[in-house]
């Protein structure tokens, strides 16, 4: 796939901290699907947020106590919104519901499964009518970066694998193609940002039937196996 730069801490919204090898539960949506004035508000209390971090950055090494008080609250503050955006996306009273349309499920579960031995191992995901739930390893490991530099000679680990940012480039921008051309439109299909987390061992089995459980707890089916949209690695099956 290429060599792709590879940094522990990029950001677009919000950081994003994922160390290399790390399990990932990553949420994205469509477009339009929360409504505007709920994530302005959002935005608005993230940039807070991370203005605080960076000023104790730059004052602090990058464990000191103060710099780990504010991660914490970045960390409590995306996990409560989660569960408020979860709420609004999962009522679908508002926006689009293209998902709905099994052709455009089909699209997005290809996208999933084509980057499966590729770019990561694919351990679950389920595709509901307004967003996605996906857990998988990056292939990103400390063993395959390679240290090297910019044009400006500034430090860069560059790897054979995509970094999350550019796996998420990868779901998002061909799903959103192809899923438009199903539905002969265009413009925006997704949302930009995506909500992620690195799952603690511990809790992959819980995160895991979490994703799987999506349809069931809508009442949609009553076992997750029936829901068109769900997919769970073989070797994880007779556990859920």
């Amino acid at each position: 796939m290429g060599n792709f730069g590879y940094k522990q801490f990029s950001e677009r919204h919000r950081p994003h901290i994922h160390p290399p090898a790390s399990i990932i539960f990553v949420t994205y949506r469509l477009a339009g699907s929360i409504p505007k004035s709920t994530v302005r508000e959002y935005k608005a209390k993230k940039q807070w947020l991370d203005h605080q971090l960076r000023l104790a950055q730059e004052v602090s090494f990058d464990e000191a106590p103060e710099v780990n008080v504010w991660l914490d609250r970045i960390e409590k503050f995306t996990r409560d919104w989660f569960v408020k955006f979860e709420d609004i996306l999962h009522k679908a009273n508002v926006g689009p519901m293209w998902m709905q349309d099994d052709r455009v499920a089909a699209k997005i579960s290809e996208g999933l499964s084509e980057l499966d031995g590729k770019a990561y191992r694919l351990d679950a995901y389920s595709i509901m009518s307004n967003h996605v739930h996906a857990v998988f390893q990056p292939f990103l490991a400390e063993a395959n970066l390679i240290e090297s530099k910019d044009q400006n000679g500034r430090p860069l680990f560059v790897s054979q694998f995509p970094s999350l940012a550019r796996i998420m480039q990868l779901l998002k921008g061909g799903s959103a193609r192809e899923c438009n051309l199903v539905l002969s439109r265009t413009g925006q299909f997704w949302e930009h940002e995506s909500f992620d987390h690195v799952i603690r061992k511990e809790k992959f089995d819980k995160t895991v039937w979490y994703v799987l459980n999506n349809p069931v707890k809508a009442g949609l089916v009553e076992h997750w196996s029936d829901w068109r949209g769900n997919y769970c690695r073989r070797e994880l099956r007779e556990r859920f």
